[in-house]
């Protein structure tokens, strides 16, 4: 299955980001991601064998036992090229870090072959451009109005691992489905 570590938001923060989405342009050529896909991935492990699964829980498990619970909050937005717009975070954020290096060695010592580690850049991601030729949809409006986002501080008390089931209908615009496939408090 296809996993990865996350810090999903709360329930205020989504309820925050979601006005602020609304009253956002919406430029054509942007395919904007759903509430149910907003996360900040920790650690993406790809496709994971079922007989992994167990060293993994009890690793993440390990991790989560470790780190103890940070506040957080969605904060401004930012890009990546033209193709990827995203909110960031602020608060808490080398201990965001530590959780990301946490679950990321979980996944290795797992036996999971993990991408080549880079520096965590905490990100919520909003929108995409559409695929195809050219430069895109321009970002410029959204950047503008999204500038200044402050969400409210919420407590990150959970390390949860997410599968993500790939569309699969072939319908043009269908997104990923995410789903929990384990929680673990934390709790250092």
């Amino acid at each position: 299955m296809r996993l990865f570590a996350a810090v999903l938001p709360g329930p205020d923060a989504v309820g925050e980001l979601r006005d602020a989405v609304a009253r956002a342009p919406h430029p054509e050529g942007l395919r904007w991601t759903t509430e149910a896909a907003w996360h900040f991935t920790l650690a993406f492990m790809g496709e994971v064998p079922d007989p992994l699964l167990p060293e993994l829980h009890a690793r993440l498990a390990r991790a989560a036992h470790r780190t103890a619970p940070f506040p957080l909050r969605l904060h401004g937005v930012g890009h990546f090229g033209n193709r990827t717009l995203w909110t960031g975070a602020a608060g808490g954020l080398d201990a965001l870090r530590l959780l990301a290096e946490r679950a990321d060695a979980a996944a290795r010592r797992a036996g999971i072959p993990m991408e080549q580690h880079r520096r965590y850049t905490p990100h919520l991601t909003l929108a995409r451009s559409r695929p195809g030729p050219g430069p895109g949809a321009s970002l410029r409006p959204c950047l503008d109005a999204l500038a200044g986002f402050e969400g409210t501080p919420w407590r990150v008390d959970t390390l949860s691992l997410v599968r993500s089931n790939l569309p699969t209908s072939g319908v043009p615009g269908e997104q990923p489905r995410y789903e929990v496939a384990g929680a673990w408090p934390l709790s250092g």
